[in-house]
């Protein structure tokens, strides 16, 4: 997918930062909570879990909080009213956004997640309208290209669905269930990603030629990531490589 990379570039860039800042932490223990609470707090057994915990370690959170937010979740308390509801629109250019959010005020989430929708001339829409556009799946990436044969070899033998090279960046595509285990094979036989997620891959994407209407759904999503109820934001936004240098200035 032509700008794949940058976009992916910029959306861990600012996870990065974000997790210098604290903001980023709150959710993913809240989403740790709750993964344990549902499923087998053994990450080998709960393979969301699991894709929680690696999010967790991407962002240098410690193991010992780690440890203690699955513990809250199965030792029951926190989170017990907390609903996981997602919310589905357009942002400019018909850009769909998909965001899922952990609450136990509806009301407030929807008010929030609408305002970022509105404020950015963008529009919240009904259950199901963009939700068919993505597909969940695992996604490990490398920066070293030179990798290509021996990260092949080495993921399509441990069950990976694909491997994509945009010139840039090795990306290994897994269903969701099995990143941890290709993950695995990979890190035994010495090929450590540069990350690894499990995310809502677009099947199509809406391309952005304009810097203002970028900025603008740069700007949605930032304010939807700041909500304290929202968990993850996708979109399928690609931005043209002269959009790019401009945001990159």
């Amino acid at each position: 997918m032509a700008g794949h990379s940058k976009w992916a570039n910029i959306k861990h860039r600012k996870a990065r930062q974000d997790a210098v800042k604290g903001k980023i932490f709150t959710k993913i223990i809240r989403e740790i909570v709750s993964a344990a609470k549902q499923g087998d707090p053994d990450p080998d057994k709960n393979p969301r879990l699991r894709a929680v915990i690696e999010k967790a370690l991407s962002v240098n959170m410690t193991r010992d909080t780690i440890n203690r937010a699955v513990d809250r979740g199965t030792g029951g308390g926190d989170n017990e009213n907390m609903e996981e509801v997602s919310y589905e629109g357009y942002g400019v250019g018909g850009v769909a956004v998909l965001v899922e959010t952990m609450t136990d005020n509806l009301n407030r989430t929807v008010s929030e997640v609408r305002h970022a929708f509105t404020k950015n001339d963008g529009n919240l829409g009904t259950s199901g309208s963009v939700a068919y556009l993505f597909t969940k799946r695992g996604e490990i990436s490398f920066n070293d290209i030179s990798l290509e044969e021996d990260v092949m070899l080495v993921a399509l033998d441990a069950g990976a669905l694909d491997i994509e090279n945009d010139g840039e960046t090795l990306l290994v595509i897994t269903e969701w269930e099995h990143l941890g285990q290709v993950q695995d094979a990979l890190n035994a036989a010495g090929l450590v990603s540069d990350n690894a997620e499990v995310t809502m891959s677009p099947s199509t994407t809406a391309e952005i030629d304009n810097v203002d209407d970028a900025e603008k759904i740069l700007k949605m999503i930032d304010m939807l990531e700041d909500a304290d109820d929202v968990q993850e934001v996708y979109t399928n936004v690609n931005f043209s490589a002269e959009v790019m240098t401009q945001l990159e200035q």
